[in-house]
């Protein structure tokens, strides 16, 4: 689905992303993780194509992103932000509908859609009347789904989606989210700093550290056979702060 090709990407005179070469297959969830400065949300910019690699290339279904049309790749992806990152100015209906209008959707099939992604995703109708600052955390991030999932993107990507989350509407959204990515078999990118979280949705998880893929693998890999002792450090810190009372 993805493949990035030795990819580099500064700013200024910090390096970002140092060299990544990465394939994220379809119809999986991979997560990506890594402490704060590895360069996840990074390649969370350059996935939706906001962000243009320095060097090196990013393809998407074998197409050179920076040499396509970023408004059609953007249909075909959607993505979820920490809180949500939807429209303060417009309710949650117009928030969710807002590219399917700019599409010229026909109203019916607007609404027909919008019903659709509310059975699925569990949100009450009446929150999409409301706008975000009258909404809860949660959801917030329900309604930000909807808009996600509005075209029927191929791709879903997510970036620290539920991180702003007190922890019991946290695990009931990450209970809620399991059985969306499940029900809908879509290629699903969690980027994330929590490792338990990264466990619990991922098929496959990349570890960057200091914008290096240093090890892509499953959890067990990770555990019982970190790449070097950067990742063993970073799988212990995890598992110690898991623990704290």
């Amino acid at each position: 689905m993805f493949r990035l090709d030795s990819v580099f990407k500064s700013f200024g005179d910090e390096r970002a992303l140092d060299g990544v070469s990465l394939t994220i297959a379809p119809g999986q969830t991979t997560a990506v993780i890594g402490p704060s400065g590895s360069g996840k949300s990074t390649l969370f910019g350059l996935l939706t194509g906001l962000l243009k690699p320095d060097a090196g290339i990013v393809y998407f279904r074998d197409q050179d992103i920076a040499c396509g049309s970023i408004p059609e790749l953007r249909q075909r992806i959607g993505y979820v932000i920490q809180d949500g990152g939807l429209f303060p100015h417009l309710t949650g209906r117009a928030n969710v509908s807002l590219m399917a209008a700019y599409l010229d959707w026909p109203k019916s099939k607007i609404a027909s859609r919008v019903d659709e992604l509310l059975e699925l995703t569990q949100l009450p109708p009446a929150v999409l009347d409301r706008y975000p600052v009258e909404m809860s955390g949660g959801q917030r991030q329900r309604v930000a789904l909807v808009r996600a999932l509005m075209l029927d993107a191929e791709v879903l990507l997510l970036d620290e989606p539920l991180g702003s989350l007190d922890p019991v509407v946290r695990a009931q959204l990450q209970q809620e989210l399991a059985k969306i990515f499940r029900r809908l078999r879509k290629t699903v990118v969690l980027i994330t700093h929590d490792l338990a979280e990264a466990a619990f949705f991922a098929d496959r998880i990349v570890l960057l550290r200091q914008g290096r893929a240093v090890q892509t693998g499953s959890m067990s890999e990770l555990r019982e056979s970190p790449a070097d002792e950067s990742v063993r450090q970073f799988v212990r810190a995890q598992q110690l702060t898991e623990m704290r009372p």
